[in-house]
C-alpha cells in the first residue's frame, strides 16, 4: 500500500542532489585533482548524474562529472610512444631539452639527411590530424 506519490519523491531527491551539486567547492576539487591525479580541469566541467548511495554502511553521495584535461603525448620519428602526460606544465615545456636545437659542436651529424619532401610531407599529415581532431571537439 503506497502512502505517497513516487513521482514526488523522485523529484524531491532530485533537487535535493541538485543542491547538494551547486554547493561543491570547485576549488578545492580541481586542486585535488591536481594533487592526486597530477592533472588540471581544461574547460568546463559536465554534470552527469547524482546519487544518494551507501557507501562502506553509512551514507554517501555519488556524483558523476566528465571532464576535459590536458593531455600531452610524446613520441619519437619511428612513432613509439616516449612519453604522456596529463599534466598541465608549460614551464616543462620550456625547460625540455629534447625541444631545443642541438648545438652543432657538440651534435653529430647524421649519416642520412632526411628528404625534404617527405618531411614536408609529414608536417601537412600532421597539421591535417591536428584539424581533425580540433573539429572533433
Amino acid at each position: 500500500m503506497k502512502i505517497t506519490n513516487p513521482e514526488s519523491i523522485q523529484e524531491s531527491e532530485k533537487e535535493f542532489i541538485d543542491t547538494i551539486n551547486a554547493e561543491l567547492d570547485w576549488d578545492t576539487i580541481e586542486q585535488m585533482l591536481l594533487d592526486k591525479h597530477n592533472f588540471a580541469v581544461q574547460d568546463d566541467i559536465e554534470y552527469k548524474d547524482g546519487n544518494l548511495i551507501v557507501h562502506n554502511n553509512e551514507i554517501a553521495y555519488k556524483f558523476e562529472f566528465e571532464i576535459k584535461v590536458p593531455l600531452s603525448v610524446i613520441f619519437n620519428r619511428n612513432g613509439e610512444c616516449l612519453s604522456m602526460s596529463t599534466a598541465r606544465d608549460d614551464e616543462d615545456l620550456e625547460n625540455d631539452e629534447d625541444l631545443e636545437s642541438p648545438n652543432p659542436s657538440t651534435s653529430q651529424t647524421p649519416d642520412v639527411e632526411p628528404d625534404k619532401s617527405k618531411v614536408e610531407e609529414m608536417a601537412v599529415e600532421i597539421a591535417d590530424l591536428i584539424s581533425e581532431i580540433n573539429n572533433k571537439e
